[in-house]
């Protein structure tokens, strides 16, 4: 119920203004967010990729109602590739991207065309694309487009959300030479018809996935800062025979960043995914809602700099 309850506010106009106005609020949400501009987040690409990690960069848009705000989202990708090209910075940072950002809603047809601009850049960039899977009533949709941009573009990636009851399924279908995969435990709101409710069955899911997508052929990326999980998928890579570099773990910006480094120091890929933008605040509060430590933090830097 409590996680339900954050979810719904991070869809409520009135708890984002009161979240967005609110004194301190944004000083705690830098924890979580590298800034609001280009420059903020390129600085922290350069920073993490400087300590052996690696980027997978988010930038923060609402839907797109309409062709414009599309096509400003579209500008902005693509002004990001740009500059992580001038930086060289291609071959350890990657950009994910939301198609509702691009067109998803009102034209599944517009955000392909959307993207396939959106992966030629990054290519051009000497880097890739991953497709992050939204609320449950896009999942379909977002597979389409990826088996299109797969056509001329293999190496695009995409999110399978361990909570929905389908994600077994995806997993396998996905788990073939070549094909990028995100797993991830899942931060929308969804009905328990569609989707795992207590944390218990998502994170058995999620151990069905992880199984599937190390025994197949592809290239699993496990986003988790669950240490259990994590060392379950260290398990998997040896029953497997997986090289460090024939998989990766994935974590949030400014979430277990000892961990992040303690990983990469022993040779595996871990990659953070880096979020900027000034609509921050539906990613903010799902990132509460997954996982209570986050909430906690919040409260505890809010008590303490009142």
């Amino acid at each position: 119920m409590f996680r339900q309850a954050l979810l719904a506010a991070s869809r409520s106009g009135g708890a984002r203004r009161l979240v967005r106005t609110a004194p301190l609020t944004r000083g705690v949400v830098r924890r979580f967010i590298a800034g609001e501009s280009l420059d903020d987040a390129l600085r922290a690409t350069e920073t993490l990729t400087g300590a052996g990690l690696l980027v997978s960069l988010d930038v923060l848009d609402e839907a797109a109602p309409d062709e414009g705000q599309a096509d400003v989202a579209v500008k902005r990708y693509l002004e990001l590739l740009d500059r992580l090209s001038a930086a060289g910075l291609g071959a350890r940072a990657e950009v994910s991207l939301k198609l509702t950002a691009v067109g998803q809603a009102f034209d599944e047809d517009r955000a392909l065309e959307n993207a396939r601009r959106i992966c030629g850049a990054a290519r051009s960039a000497s880097t890739t694309v991953t497709l992050d899977t939204e609320d449950h009533e896009t999942v379909d949709s977002t597979l389409r487009v990826l088996h299109e941009l797969r056509r001329d573009f293999p190496d695009t990636g995409v999110a399978i959300q361990a909570y929905l009851r389908r994600a077994e399924e995806f997993c396998a279908e996905l788990a073939y030479e070549g094909s990028r995969v995100r797993l991830c435990k899942g931060a929308y709101a969804a009905p328990d018809t569609v989707a795992f409710t207590g944390k218990d069955e998502v994170d058995r899911s999620y151990v069905r996935c992880m199984k599937v997508l190390m025994a197949g052929k592809g290239y699993p990326m496990l986003a988790t800062h669950d240490p259990r999980l994590v060392e379950i998928a260290a398990a998997l890579a040896v029953l497997n025979e997986r090289e460090p570099d024939d998989f990766e773990y994935q974590m949030l910006y400014g979430i277990r960043p000892h961990e992040q480094r303690r990983l990469a120091a022993q040779g595996a890929r871990v990659r953070v995914y880096v979020a900027y933008g000034d609509e921050w605040y539906g990613y903010f509060m799902r990132r509460m809602a997954e996982r209570p430590a986050n909430l906690g933090f919040f409260l505890r830097s809010v008590a303490t700099r009142s």
